[in-house]
């Protein structure tokens, strides 16, 4: 924990809001305002989610929802310096002009899709769907955009520059190199769980 965390921490604990709340109480709702900037930087929405968790953690602590969710705001703002709306807005206006300075970038990290599905260098595969998340996630960190900002940009440029869909080139890669692997890979190990079931017989 870095210095700042431990500052933020100190701040959040002696505030109005962090001053009411138990030891326990603190670290779950610190731990959620976490959970919530995670989904912000994913989706780019955060309604939905904190009114589920406000809702769980009111529950537990049995005070109402419209406190639960209060506490978490108001630990999202001490961590994070910003509320989730903020954050949230911020990300989306950065979307804006990444879609227009970024596209040669985003076409880049789109093509490494593929090399992820297939590497013909050391014959490693993914399945597309956690080739796509991985880039996806690179590409959001890099210009500071949401994750799925990142991931429909990389799939329109890549439509726009490619000609086709990159789910479907993707999924056309997966099912030629990473599902033939996985398969050999699942009979393998089928195949030895049935030599050591054999030998236990045996003994």
């Amino acid at each position: 924990m870095t210095e700042n965390d431990q500052m933020r921490i100190h701040e959040a604990r002696t505030s109005s809001t962090g001053k009411t709340l138990s030891d326990s109480q603190f670290d779950e709702s610190w731990a959620l305002a976490e959970i919530m900037e995670r989904g912000i930087r994913k989706s780019g929405t955060f309604k939905e989610k904190l009114g589920d968790y406000a809702f769980a953690f009111a529950r537990s602590e049995k005070f109402d929802v419209m406190k639960g969710e209060t506490i978490i705001r108001d630990q999202f703002k001490a961590r994070y310096g910003q509320t989730m709306n903020e954050m949230r807005k911020e990300l989306a206006e950065r979307e804006v002009e990444v879609r227009k300075t970024g596209r040669e970038e985003a076409l880049a990290h789109a093509r490494q899709i593929e090399k992820l599905i297939f590497d013909p260098a050391s014959g490693n595969t993914m399945p597309f769907y956690k080739a796509f998340d991985h880039v996806g996630g690179a590409l959001a960190e890099k210009f500071n955009i949401t994750e799925s900002g990142a991931k429909n940009l990389m799939k329109d440029v890549y439509r726009d520059i490619e000609g086709r869909e990159l789910y479907d080139t993707g999924k056309a890669l997966e099912e030629k190199y990473h599902r033939p692997k996985r398969e050999a890979d699942r009979a393998a190990s089928q195949s030895e769980l049935g030599l050591e079931r054999a030998k236990v017989r045996i003994r």
